[in-house]
């Protein structure tokens, strides 16, 4: 099917959320499990811009976002956002992960239009919708292996039934999901192969990690920002690039030297030094803040104010 084609056609409904609750399978992940222990860790954050790299590399992502979104005016407000909501889903339990994948959706529903080829897309599309959970499913297993010891092939096959849940929570259908981390893989694979490419809003990523904008806030003066800047200027990117599968490198015209992978090795032991005295609750302590802030935070709906997790067996 060609990239028009796949942007325009509907040939099934667009996702819907999953009812969850005690008597269905489709459950948001459990407090202490896989997806629990290890989506939000610290280090896993790291290779945030990686996977929005990769989710704008998409032609319906990318389109919507260059349409729709704030990104390039509010990098930071995005990216908080963006962080909570996911939270959210992972950490809040039931109630507060469904009525979290409603909003989402209906924050899409009218995000459509035609992208600068005359290719019409609609952002509720399945294909491009499984690709950005396929993502986020992906990057934590990347991040762990890099800046840690990694999972193992028992951790990582329990880690991705627990996200194949959180997909069927989000909307996605049964049959989007591969039933296992090879078959994963296998699909993860093909889109890269076959489906990403270059456009706006990929220029628009690595513009923004080339020259990242002050944080909105007054106690980061610019003086002292510029510098801290250029250094995380320089280790996003190496770690963005460098977690590229090859083939999108060469797409997309980024080069790839044996002196970055050096220096990437580098950074990732210095990481791997620094996150070791760390206790694990500790690791994943930041995005469980953050999907506290995103659930309680005015205008929320109360019923899922709930402490992190405790809806899970409603």
């Amino acid at each position: 099917m060609s990239a028009a084609a796949a942007a325009d056609s509907r040939p099934e409904p667009a996702p819907e959320p999953a009812p969850g609750g005690a008597a269905s399978r489709v459950r948001a992940p459990r407090r202490g499990g896989m997806a629990w222990r290890h989506f939000g860790d610290t280090r896993a954050f790291l290779t945030s811009p990686q996977l929005l790299l990769l989710q704008v590399a998409h032609p319906v992502v990318g389109a919507g976002v260059e349409d729709h979104s704030d990104f390039r005016a509010e990098p930071w407000q995005r990216l908080f956002r963006t962080v909570g909501s996911l939270g959210a889903v992972i950490y809040g339990g039931q109630s507060a992960a469904t009525a979290e994948a409603r909003r989402l959706l209906e924050v899409h529903r009218e995000m459509k239009g035609v992208d600068a080829q005359g290719r019409r897309y609609h952002a509720l599309h399945p294909e491009a919708y499984h690709w950005v959970h396929a993502t986020l499913v992906r990057g934590p297993v990347d991040a762990l292996r890099l800046f840690g010891k990694g999972m193992s092939q028992r951790q990582v096959e329990e880690y991705y039934r627990e996200m194949r849940d959180v997909g069927r929570v989000w909307g996605l259908r049964e049959h989007h999901l591969p039933p296992d981390w090879a078959s994963f893989c296998a699909y993860y694979d093909a889109m890269v192969e076959d489906r990403l490419e270059m456009n706006p809003s990929v220029r628009d990523v690595l513009d923004e990690l080339a020259r990242p904008q002050k944080p909105p806030v007054w106690w980061v003066p610019g003086p002292l920002w510029r510098p801290f800047a250029a250094l995380a200027a320089h280790c996003a990117l190496l770690v963005t690039v460098g977690l590229l599968p090859p083939v999108l490198r060469r797409r997309l015209g980024l080069t790839w030297t044996a002196r970055q992978q050096r220096r990437l090795r580098r950074f990732a032991r210095l990481v791997r030094c620094l996150m070791a005295p760390v206790p694990p609750p500790l690791r994943i302590a930041p995005a469980m803040f953050l999907a506290y802030w995103h659930t309680h935070r005015p205008g929320t709906d109360p019923r899922t104010r709930r402490p992190l997790g405790e809806s899970y067996h409603d």
